[in-house]
């Protein structure tokens, strides 16, 4: 079951490489937080598009990309291009701004964070997340930074609510965090949101390689990009009745008590759902260790993915999980080269397998 293709010494491997951080750099780069990822999603159609497959948008604004293979028996790879954020919770007296949280993070994560708030008509207002008592000259007390200790301070001239309103400002807008990505020599990617947009360029990546290539696949492909994962509800739907495999493609924590690091793809056993499939995990451990495919096997606790969703929602489908090392999930995150090689090898093993 060794595949020639996933070499990293194969002439093309390394451009597979290079334009999965491409499409990542720009990818972090969109503002998508859960319920805001149109632009996102038009990145991801308009790229997919160049290369001629069959693309479907979903009603719940996701995108599913069709690859015809030998088989019309379908294995699907899932990633999401949601990511955490917030909405404006209310306008203070002062025309500061709270939060309300999307997804899952600490508030003490984002302090001191760049951001951006999104209206109504378009228009977007530059701002910092500050504590309310972040200056140590004026408060002794140091407080719990939670969505009612935290606020936005506008980089607009505003110093009421009457003033935020004139910018056409609402309760309910959403707000994005900057990425502040940064890829360096060492190899080393560091930005916010590469959960799961690290995933994400790499299915384009591989999508771009199919077609240069005339790849011909022994099962269908059937690539999900959804838009609700950081909420919970993730690749749910838009599963196509021939589907018997599902692999969520994500991002695979660092931590102690772990193997992950950032140099191998994560094959995770079980997370907060539950144990993944126990032969298509088999099967990806074999493809890894047969290839030589640096990866490390890891449970997540705290953790649930598209797979995880599918699930739930009752699908009969064998499902497993991995993804590229990252470091400080749900933070201001880290990633290496290395891990998206892995993951790059990994996936290409996968689908050409029987």
């Amino acid at each position: 079951m060794v595949v020639r293709f996933i070499s990293n010494q194969e002439p093309g491997f390394a451009d597979i490489v290079e334009r999965s951080m491409s499409h990542i750099l720009k990818l972090v780069n969109i503002p998508s937080p859960t319920g805001f990822t149109d632009r996102a999603i038009e990145y991801c159609y308009h790229t997919a598009a160049e290369w001629g497959f069959s693309l479907q948008r979903t009603y719940k604004g996701g995108l599913v990309i069709h690859v015809p293979g030998k088989s019309a028996m379908t294995r699907v790879l899932a990633a999401h291009v949601d990511t955490l954020g917030a909405v404006v919770k209310q306008v203070l007296p002062t025309g500061r701004l709270k939060l309300s949280p999307v997804g899952g993070f600490r508030f003490s994560s984002i302090e001191g964070e760049y951001c951006k708030v999104h209206t109504l008509e378009g228009a977007q207002y530059a701002g910092t997340i500050a504590a309310h008592k972040a200056s140590v000259h004026v408060y002794k007390e140091v407080e719990e930074r939670t969505e009612d200790t935290v606020e936005v301070r506008l980089d607009e001239m505003v110093s009421d609510a009457a003033g935020v309103a004139k910018l056409g400002i609402r309760v309910g807008d959403f707000v994005s965090f900057d990425p502040r990505a940064v890829l360096l020599p060492s190899g080393h990617l560091k930005s916010r949101h590469l959960d799961d947009k690290a995933s994400v360029g790499i299915l384009l990546s591989i999508l771009q390689a199919i077609h240069d290539e005339a790849i011909e696949l022994p099962y269908t492909l059937s690539i999900i990009i959804s838009t609700d994962e950081e909420i919970g509800y993730g690749g749910n739907s838009n599963i196509t009745p021939d589907a018997f495999e599902y692999v969520a493609v994500d991002m695979g924590a660092i931590g102690e008590g772990l193997n992950t690091t950032e140099h191998v793809v994560s094959i995770c056993a079980k997370d907060a759902s539950g144990p993944y499939h126990y032969e298509l995990k088999k099967k990806l451990i074999y493809l890894a260790e047969r290839n030589h495919i640096a990866h490390a096997i890891d449970i997540y606790p705290h953790y649930s993915s598209d797979a995880s969703a599918a699930r739930r929602a009752g699908y009969d489908l064998a499902t497993a999980l991995i993804g590229p090392g990252i470091d400080s999930s749900h933070a201001y995150e880290r990633t290496h080269r290395d891990a998206i090689v892995g993951t790059v090898s990994l996936l290409f093993a996968y689908i050409q397998s029987e």
